[in-house]
């Protein structure tokens, strides 16, 4: 089934939406959710929720890519249930890592409000224009460590690069990231 037949069951208000998209997106979000919270049980909870959420958000809204609109979703929900866990001293550490690995870079938003909006959507921007000067493999493993939180040795398997390699280019595309952010007079 296409992503534009499931998104038409969301809005026909049919139950088999949650169905199509747990058969062609489970995986998937199940990937997004382990990365963060390296736990089954809480993993399939989140990707649960996830589906609720995607019924509630759709519609009034027409997502332009099904993928996407769910991965953010899972992404946000696990990172929720991550800091539930780490206030409690549970979590496997990968994602506190990536989180003090762009600590560097980006100004913490927890305590963002929402007059804040216009400096994120700013920041969003500048994000997407500076991994769109990237090579394509720079910007995969960029990607892959900071939106979908997978370990180093992973991103270097799947590519085929060492260690070292990875984190080296991590290091230099951080290191590039704040400089683009402070050329266009972003506080970080």
């Amino acid at each position: 089934m296409t992503d534009q037949e499931i998104i038409e069951l969301y809005f026909a208000r049919s139950e088999s939406a949650i169905t199509e998209t747990a058969a062609k997106y489970g995986n998937y979000c199940i990937y997004i959710a382990m990365n963060i919270l390296y736990n089954r049980e809480d993993s399939e909870e989140c990707v649960n929720d996830t589906w609720m959420n995607t019924w509630n958000a759709i519609p009034p809204q027409r997502p332009c890519v099904l993928r996407t609109f769910l991965g953010k979703i899972t992404r946000n929900l696990a990172l929720n249930i991550y800091r539930k866990q780490t206030a409690a001293k549970r979590g496997n550490g990968e994602t506190a890592a990536v989180i003090e690995e762009l600590s560097e870079c980006l100004a913490d938003t927890k305590s963002a409000r929402p007059d804040d909006l216009p400096e994120q959507i700013t920041l969003t921007d500048c994000i997407n224009r500076f991994l769109e000067n990237q090579k394509p493999d720079q910007r995969k493993i960029f990607v892959r460590r900071y939106w979908y939180m997978s370990p180093v040795s992973e991103i270097a398997e799947e590519y085929g690069f060492t260690e070292s390699k990875v984190k080296m280019a991590l290091s230099r595309m951080r290191a590039a990231l704040l400089t683009t952010l402070e050329s266009e007079g972003i506080s970080v």
